[in-house]
């Protein structure tokens, strides 16, 4: 029995190592079940993929949703492949932490505490500096010195150094669609989101136990949106800030 239960934990390694091996490799969007939940996680590679962070138009007014930024770079002569949002934001959808936009720093660093999701620290921050993209704890990325690209920040961070954030959970009581970011190595990023609402602590697990990640960062809940030509959409019931795009040329 021993020896049987052993073989089936080798191949439940090797299923496992198999899934997140794909999902690292599979540039676009896939459906996935872990944990008895549903979720599409997204991956692409910065090297090979046009990927960039959007707040405002031309008039520096929010966009707010993907329609628009669909439309904005349509008149750029780009076509939109993936969107989510990307990072907590005010009333007025401009970010509340750290936003970096084609190498302009539109926000600064937000090490403030506070109540909510953001301050529920430690927080991070998700970049892209030339064909290198990471996600790192905020008070490890003010020390790194990195000069980004496109930066922004949220929280809470859901996996720490291959450890789960120490205040979720896993009998919280808090159940919403979530999506969140991690990078595989230093150039592929893998985005998720729930397609039924789990919490964070399962949330958290997906990143660490299903997809391998040794940090990964939480972008929001509820509101929650992905657009990929791949699935289609996912939430998108309200406006949003911060949004992450992935476009073709045309």
């Amino acid at each position: 029995m021993t020896r049987l239960a052993n073989k089936l934990r080798l191949m439940a390694a090797c299923v496992l190592a198999f899934i997140s091996l794909n999902v690292a490799a599979h540039a676009g969007c896939v459906p996935q079940a872990y944990n008895d939940h549903s979720y599409t996680i997204c991956s692409f590679d910065v090297k090979t993929e046009h990927m960039e962070l959007f707040n405002l138009d031309q008039n520096d007014i929010p966009l707010g949703n993907f329609d628009r930024l669909s439309q904005k770079l349509k008149a750029e002569g780009k076509t939109l492949m993936f969107a989510m949002n990307a990072g907590m934001y005010d009333q007025n959808l401009r970010p509340i932490g750290l936003y970096v936009e084609n190498g302009v720093e539109a926000k600064r660093l937000n090490r403030r505490n506070g109540g909510g999701n953001f301050h529920l620290k430690p927080n991070g921050v998700f970049y892209i500096a030339g064909d290198k993209t990471g996600v790192m704890e905020t008070e490890a990325y003010a020390k790194s010195g990195i000069q980004p690209d496109f930066a922004t920040q949220s929280g809470p961070m859901l996996v720490i150094n291959n450890k789960i954030h120490p205040r979720l959970s896993p009998t919280g009581t808090s159940f919403k669609i979530r999506n969140g970011v991690c990078v595989a190595d230093d150039h592929m990023a893998m985005f998720a989101i729930s397609n039924d609402p789990v919490g964070f602590y399962e949330f958290a697990s997906l990143f660490k136990d299903q997809l391998g990640c040794k940090n990964a960062l939480f972008l929001d809940g509820s509101i929650s949106s992905l657009y990929s030509t791949e699935v289609g959409g996912v939430g998108g019931y309200l406006p949003i800030g911060p949004m992450v795009g992935v476009y073709e040329m045309r």
